[in-house]
C-alpha cells in the first residue's frame, strides 16, 4: 500500500515583504501566524536577532513585528522569520541616493579636507573607521587626563579624524574578549564629562558587535551629517570588572572659519551647575548641543574654590569656570602655604587600602587620642554592628575591627568615625582561582536527544565560560543552549541535538579547563513486531499492535489512506515502544487496509482487517465437532511464538452441535492444564475455546493439544508454542591489543540466544573511574571482534557487550579487564656498528624519540642474511641496554641487522642498518691513547692506591707488555689487567720503591706502539740536622741548622721554628713556611733559659720528628764598639740563689754612678 502523503501548510497567514527605506529611518516588518501560541524567531543573515536598542521585537496574539531603528547601510541584508517548520525570507533595501551619499561621507575628498592657512594646527588626518595609537592622554585644554589608567584592554584605539560639514565619519574601538569572563562596557564622551549615550539619534549612532571566531568586540561611533560645533576632543572608556582603559581623540570639522570651538564653551554655567540640552525623542533626537550660550557669569574667587577643593575635583572646577591654564594655577597653588590640620581624634588612621583573600580574616586597626572615645564602624556608609563575622575590640587607645571569613560582599569602603572626624579605607577581597573538581565526560547520543554536560568547580557562584570548538557559547543563543547552576555544579544543556552539534565542548574557569567530545548519530528505526492481518467476527474486538525500537517515536494510523480518529469504539494507545489500534464491536464497515506511519521515517506498516460474517442455518441433526485452525501441526511455519513475560492466548474456533466439551493437554499429560500460581486459564464460549497463560516462561514451551468431543464425534488439534526471550549476556570481553587511541576487543557468543538467532552486538565503554557508559555503536554489530577508536592515550578504560536478537537486547556482560590505550614507541635512532670480528658484531643505538605514555620494556635485536626475509632473534627476551654484542655469526657472510623497541603496545617500527655488514674482522694498527694527566709525572703519597687505565686500539687484539725502568714488574706488588680496548696497572698500597718510569707496549705481529708513565711516590721528610745557637745579643738569638738527610722524595718547601721556656716547656711557633736554614729569634726574656726546635716541611707535610737545640740561652757581657756622643748599653744576665749582688766595675774598679751613667738592675727568678 503506498504511503499516505501529508499536505504542507504554512504557519503564516500574513508574511513580511521586502521594503526600501532611507538611512536613519525606522522600518517595521509584520507577520501574522495561524495560531496564537506559536514561537516566532527573527533572523538576520541566518543569525537570530535579539531585542536591543537596534532591534525591537514584539508579539500580540498572533501578530508579530520586527522594528529596525536608525537604519544604516550595513542593515541592507537578508532577513527571515521562522515559525515551527515554516520560514519566510525578505530583504531591506536602501535608496540609491542614500547609498551614494553614505559612501561619499565615508571617503571625503582629500582636497576639501586640506587645512587652510588661517586655521589652527590640526591633528594628522586618518581614514574613517581606522585605529591609531592613543594620543598623549590630554584634551584640548592641556590638562592631564587623570582617569586614564591603561591596562591594555584596547587592541585598536579610535584615531583622530577630519570631516567636512554635512558628511559622516566613524570612530572604531576594538577590545579582545578572550581573557574576559564578561562583556566589556564602553562609554563615549565629548570633552571630559558629556556622556554621548543619551545623544544617540539623528546625528549620532553607537554600534557594537562580537566576532566569535576572533573573540573581538568592536564598538563604533557614527557621526552623521557633522556640524561645525561637533569639533573638539572626545574620549572612549572601556571597563571590565577590575580592568579599565581609556583613549582620547579629536574631531576636526571643516567648512566654517569657526571650526574649533572651545570644549569649555560647549557647557553653560548657570548657578554653578553644568547644563546642556538633551532630547530623548522627536525629530531632533541626537542633536549634540554644543552651541555657545550667552550668560552672565557670577563673580567667584576661583583661588578660594581650588584651595578648599580636593585634588580630584581640580579638572571639574577648571571646566566649570572656564580655566584654560590649569597647570600654571596648580603650580602657583602648590607654592601657597596651606596649613594642614592635624586630627584631634585619631593618633593613627586607617591605611588607604587593605587586601585579603576570600575566606580569610582581616583586622583593621586605628589609634585614638582619647582612650574613652567611642567609635563607629561603617561599611559603604551603613553602620556595622558586632556579629559573629564582625568583631569589635578595644585595647587602650587602640580600636580593632576584625572581619572573619571574608567574602566578595565584604569588598567595600570602610569608615571609622569619632564624632565628626573620620578615617576611610577600602578593602579588596581577592578571589582564589576556581578549579574544576569533576571534569566533563565524552558523550555519544542519538539525533534529537537531550544532552547534559556537567562539571563541578571548587567555588559556588563562580564565573565560568562554555565553548564549542573554540567559540564561546553565550546566552544570546538561549533557544539552543541552556546553562544551569546548582551550587558548585554547572550544567550545559543542549536540546534536540543534531549532527551540527558534534564537536569538542570546553568549560573554562580562571584556574583551569576541561574538554569533552559530543558525538551524534542517526539511527534507523527498527521494527521489533509488525502488525498482522486480522480476521474477526461481528461484535468481536480487533487489535492491531506493533513495536518499534524508539519509544519516543510517534505515529499515525490510517484506514484506506484516511487518518483514523479516536472515538467511542476506536482507541489509539502508545505505551513505550508499543503502538496499538483497538476497535471494539467490529462491524462490516471496519473491514479494510490499516497502516501505521512513524513520524519522521519514510516507511509504514500495513495489515488487513477481514470481517467474518457467520451465517447460522438450522439443522435439526447433530454435527460432529470441528476445530478450525490454520496453524495446526509441528512444523516451523505453524509454530506460535510468544515473548517471555507476555501473555499467551490461544483462541481456537470450534463448531459442533451440541456444543462440544474441550480438553487441553501438553505433551503426554492428559487432563485440564492448571497451575498453582493461577497463570493458566481455560475458557469456553460459544464457538470458541480460549487457553491463556499469564507471563509466559521458558518452561511453557512445547506442543499443546486441544480435544473437542460431543455425541456426534470428536476432533483433535496440536499447537506448537515456542517461548522466545532476549539472549543471555555474553561473557566478559577480552582485549586482544591496544593502539594509541584504539583497542581490539573480542568476545564469545551467549550460551543461550533466547530462542531467536543473535543478529548482532552493541558495545559500550567507560573510563575506569567514571560511572557513565558510552555506546560505541547503535546498529547491531554482527562480528565478535570489534575495533574501538577515539580513546585518549594513557587513560584506563573498560568495555562491555550486549547481545541483540529480534526480541530485544540482553543484559550487559561483565566489564572487561581495565586497559590503557597506548601506542608503540617510535623506532630507535642512531643504529650503527660499534665493533666487528670474525664471529661477533657489536651494535649500539639511542632510545626512541617518542616513548609515549607506557614505559619502555626493552629492545629486541634480529638479524638475517642478505637477500633473505627470515629474521632471527639475536637472543631470547629483551635487553634494556642500548649496546649489544651478537655472537656465533658465520664468518664472511653479509648480514643485515635491525632493532625494535617494545612497550605494552608491542614492538615499534624497526631501525635497520643502511646496508648489509660482512662478518669479518678488520685489521687495525696498534695505537696507545695516553691520557693527558699521565703525560706528566704522576705524584702519589705513600700508602695511596695507584690505578692507571690506558686505552689503546688494534685488531686483532694486541699483546700488552709492562716494564719498570726496563725491568719486568713484580707481580706481588703490581697487578696488570688487560681487555680488548685498554690495560690497567693497579697498586693497592704504594711504597717509595714503586717510584720510577713505567713503560707499556702494545704489539700486533711486527707492529708495535709504546708509551711511558713516570710515577713519583712521596713521603714525609726527615728532621733537620745540627740545630745550634750561633749568637746571642740583647733579647735575640741566632739559630742555624742543616737540611734533613731524607727529603721524602720531593723538595723541601720550608721549615717551622718553635721556642719553649724551660720553666713551662710550652712551645710557640716563631716562623712557619720559613725557607732559609738560619734565623733570628727575637723578643726573648733575659735571664730565662730557652729551648728551640725545627721541623722540615715538604708537599706531604711536616717531618714526624723535630731537631732540638743543645745550647741554653745565657747572656754574658759582650764587647761593644760605639761612636762618641751616642748611648751605649751593656747588658748581662746572671742567676743565683740566694739573690746575687751586682757591682759594676771598670778596669776591675767599682764604677761610679755619675751624671751620664745609669745603672739598672733586673732580677729574674
Amino acid at each position: 500500500m503506498p504511503e499516505p502523503t501529508k499536505k504542507t501548510v504554512s504557519a503564516f497567514t500574513k508574511k513580511p515583504k521586502t521594503q526600501t527605506a532611507e538611512i536613519g529611518a525606522t522600518v517595521i516588518f509584520e507577520a501574522e501566524t495561524e495560531k496564537t501560541d506559536v514561537k516566532v524567531r527573527w533572523q538576520r543573515d541566518s543569525k537570530d536577532i535579539a531585542s536591543s536598542y537596534k532591534y525591537t521585537i514584539s508579539a500580540e496574539g498572533n501578530m508579530h513585528s520586527l522594528t529596525i531603528n536608525n537604519i544604516v547601510q550595513e542593515d541592507a541584508v537578508g532577513y527571515a522569520v521562522i515559525a515551527g517548520v515554516s520560514k519566510v525570507k525578505f530583504e531591506l533595501k536602501i535608496k540609491e541616493s542614500e547609498v551614494k551619499e553614505a559612501q561619499k561621507a565615508v571617503s571625503p575628498d582629500p582636497a576639501i579636507a586640506e587645512p587652510k592657512p588661517e586655521e589652527p594646527k590640526e591633528a594628522p588626518p586618518a581614514p574613517t573607521g581606522s585605529s591609531a595609537s592613543d594620543t598623549s592622554g590630554t584634551v584640548s585644554d592641556g590638562s592631564p587626563d587623570t582617569r586614564q589608567d591603561l591596562t591594555g584592554l584596547f587592541t585598536e584605539k579610535p584615531q583622530s579624524g577630519e570631516v567636512n560639514v554635512g558628511e559622516n565619519i566613524t570612530f572604531v574601538a576594538r577590545v579582545c574578549g578572550e581573557s574576559l569572563l564578561k562583556k566589556p562596557t564602553v562609554k563615549w564622551f565629548k570633552g571630559k564629562w558629556m556622556d554621548l549615550a543619551s545623544k544617540s539619534g539623528k546625528h549620532l549612532q553607537l554600534k557594537e558587535h562580537y566576532d566569535r571566531n576572533s573573540k573581538v568586540y568592536t564598538f563604533e561611533m557614527h557621526i552623521i551629517a557633522a556640524k561645525a560645533n561637533f569639533a573638539g576632543a572626545y574620549r572612549c572608556e572601556v571597563s571590565s570588572r577590575d580592568k579599565f582603559d581609556s583613549c582620547n581623540f579629536d574631531l576636526v570639522v571643516h567648512g566654517n572659519k569657526n571650526n574649533y570651538i572651545s570644549v569649555c564653551s560647549c557647557f553653560v554655567v548657570r548657578d554653578s551647575l553644568l547644563s546642556y540640552s538633551s532630547t530623548d525623542a522627536g525629530e531632533d533626537s541626537g542633536e549634540l548641543d554644543f552651541s555657545i550660550h550667552s550668560f552672565t557669569e557670577p563673580e567667584v574667587d576661583v583661588w578660594e574654590i581650588l584651595q578648599k577643593a580636593p585634588p580630584s575635583a581640580y579638572e571639574k572646577i577648571a571646566f566649570q569656570y572656564g580655566i584654560t591654564d590649569l597647570r600654571g594655577m596648580l603650580k602657583r597653588l602648590k607654592k601657597m602655604k596651606k596649613e594642614e590640620k592635624k586630627s584631634a581624634a585619631f593618633l593613627r588612621k586607617l591605611d588607604p587600602a587593605y587586601q585579603v583573600e576570600k575566606g580569610h580574616k582581616i583586622k583593621l586597626q586605628i589609634e585614638v587620642a582619647n582612650p574613652d572615645a567611642e567609635v563607629k564602624w561603617l561599611k559603604n556608609g551603613q553602620e556595622i554592628h558586632p556579629t559573629g563575622r564582625y568583631i569589635f575590640e578595644s585595647v587602650g587607645n587602640k580600636r580593632f575591627l576584625t572581619i572573619n571569613n571574608c567574602t566578595l560582599a565584604d569588598d567595600a569602603a570602610y569608615t571609622c568615625m569619632i564624632g565628626d572626624e573620620k578615617t576611610v579605607t577600602e578593602l579588596f577581597v581577592k578571589e582564589p582561582p576556581v578549579l574544576i573538581v569533576r571534569n566533563l565526560e565524552d558523550q555519544m547520543v542519538m539525533k534529537g536527544e537531550r544532552v547534559e554536560f556537567e562539571c563541578e568547580v571548587s567555588e559556588e557562584g563562580a564565573q565560568i565560560k562554555w565553548e564549542k570548538d573554540g567559540v564561546e557559547l553565550t546566552r544570546d543563543e538561549s533557544f539552543k543552549y541552556r546553562f544551569k547552576k546548582d551550587g558548585c555544579k554547572h550544567v550545559l544543556i543542549i536540546n534536540d541535538v543534531t549532527k551540527e552539534d558534534c564537536g569538542h565542548y570546553r568549560v573554562k574557569t580562571n584556574g583551569g579547563q576541561s574538554l569533552a567530545e559530543l558525538m551524534v548519530q542517526e539511527k534507523q528505526l527498527e521494527v521489533y513486531q509488525n502488525i498482522a492481518d486480522l480476521t474477526v467476527k461481528a461484535k468481536d474486538q480487533a487489535v492491531f499492535k506493533c513495536e518499534v525500537s524508539d519509544e519516543n517515536v510517534k505515529g499515525i494510523w490510517y484506514k484506506n489512506g484516511v487518518e483514523v480518529k479516536p472515538d467511542a469504539r476506536t482507541h489509539i494507545t502508545h505505551i513505550g515502544r508499543i503502538h496499538k489500534l483497538t476497535i471494539d464491536e467490529v462491524k462490516p464497515e471496519d473491514e479494510g487496509d490499516y497502516t501505521f506511519v512513524p513520524e519522521g521515517y519514510a516507511f509504514n506498516l500495513s495489515a488487513k482487517l477481514n470481517f467474518l460474517e457467520v451465517k447460522i442455518d438450522f439443522v435439526p441433526r447433530q454435527d460432529p465437532p470441528k476445530i478450525h485452525l490454520d496453524c495446526m501441526g509441528r512444523t516451523a511455519e505453524s509454530t506460535i511464538l510468544v515473548v517471555a513475560g507476555n501473555k499467551l492466548r490461544l483462541d481456537v474456533p470450534i463448531t459442533g452441535d451440541p456444543a462440544p466439551t474441550v480438553v487441553w493437554t501438553k505433551g503426554e499429560k492428559v487432563g485440564v492444564l492448571t497451575d498453582s500460581d493461577g497463570r493458566v486459564h481455560v475458557e469456553s464460549t460459544k464457538g470458541h475455546c480460549i487457553f491463556t497463560i499469564e507471563g509466559a516462561e521458558r518452561q511453557d514451551e512445547g506442543v499443546y493439544s486441544v480435544i473437542v468431543r460431543n455425541p456426534a464425534g470428536e476432533d483433535t488439534a496440536d499447537i506448537n508454542v515456542k517461548v522466545v526471550d532476549v539472549p543471555d549476556p555474553p561473557e566478559a570481553p577480552r582485549i586482544l591489543s591496544v593502539g594509541e587511541d584504539s583497542c581490539i576487543v573480542q568476545w564469545d557468543s551467549p550460551l543461550f540466544d533466547g530462542g531467536q538467532p543473535v543478529i548482532g552486538y552493541v558495545l559500550e565503554r567507560k573510563k575506569r573511574k567514571s560511572y557513565r557508559w558510552m555506546r560505541l555503536n547503535f546498529d547491531p554489530y554482527k562480528e565478535t571482534t570489534y575495533e574501538a577508536k577515539r580513546m585518549i592515550e594513557g587513560v584506563a578504560y573498560e568495555m562491555r557487550v550486549y547481545a541483540v536478537n529480534t526480541i530485544g537486547m540482553s543484559r550487559p556482560s561483565a566489564a572487561s579487564q581495565p586497559f590503557v590505550p597506548v601506542a608503540p614507541t617510535s623506532e630507535p635512532t642512531g643504529l650503527c656498528v660499534d665493533d666487528i670480528s670474525d664471529t661477533t658484531i657489536s651494535l649500539k643505538w639511542r632510545a626512541p624519540e617518542r616513548i609515549g605514555s607506557a614505559e619502555l620494556e626493552g629492545y629486541g635485536v634480529e638479524y638475517c642474511k642478505e637477500g633473505s626475509d627470515e629474521w632471527i632473534p639475536a637472543f631470547s627476551g629483551l635487553t634494556e641496554r642500548t649496546t649489544v654484542i651478537v655472537h656465533d655469526l658465520p664468518t664472511g657472510e653479509k648480514m643485515q641487522f635491525r632493532v625494535r623497541a617494545y612497550n605494552m603496545a608491542g614492538p615499534s617500527l624497526p631501525a635497520t642498518l643502511q646496508q648489509a655488514v660482512t662478518i669479518r674482522e678488520i685489521m687495525q694498527r696498534p695505537k696507545i691513547w695516553l691520557p693527558r694527566n699521565l703525560r706528566q709525572t704522576l705524584i702519589k703519597k705513600v700508602g695511596e692506591m695507584i690505578n692507571l687505565v690506558i686505552p689503546f686500539q688494534g685488531k686483532p687484539r694486541p699483546q700488552v707488555t709492562w716494564t719498570k725502568n726496563d725491568e719486568p714488574l713484580d707481580p706481588k706488588q703490581v697487578s696488570i689487567r688487560n681487555s680488548d680496548t685498554d690495560t690497567i696497572l693497579f697498586i693497592r698500597r704504594s711504597e717509595r720503591k714503586d717510584s720510577g718510569k713505567y713503560e707499556v707496549q702494545v704489539q700486533i705481529e711486527n707492529v708495535e706502539d709504546r708509551a711511558s708513565v713516570n710515577i713519583q711516590i712521596v713521603d714525609l721528610p726527615g728532621p733537620p740536622q745540627n740545630l745550634k745557637v750561633i749568637d746571642v745579643w740583647g733579647f735575640n738569638v741566632a739559630l742555624e741548622w742543616k737540611p734533613p738527610k731524607d727529603n721524602g722524595n720531593c723538595d723541601i718547601t720550608g721549615y717551622t721554628i718553635q721556642k719553649a721556656d724551660k720553666k713551662t716547656m710550652e712551645w710557640y711557633n716563631v716562623y712557619e713556611q720559613y725557607r732559609r736554614t738560619n734565623c733570628v729569634v727575637s723578643d726573648l726574656i733575659m735571664g730565662n733559659e730557652y729551648v728551640f726546635r725545627v721541623y722540615a716541611m715538604n708537599m706531604v707535610g711536616l717531618s714526624p720528628e723535630p731537631c732540638l737545640s743543645k745550647d741554653s740561652f745565657t747572656h754574658p757581657l759582650v764587647s761593644r764598639s760605639v761612636i762618641a756622643g751616642y748611648n751605649a748599653t751593656l747588658s748581662c744576665s746572671v742567676r743565683g740563689i740566694p739573690k746575687t749582688g751586682v757591682c759594676e766595675c771598670r778596669h776591675f774598679n767599682p764604677f761610679p754612678v755619675t751624671e751620664g751613667f745609669c745603672l739598672r738592675l733586673y732580677h729574674f727568678f
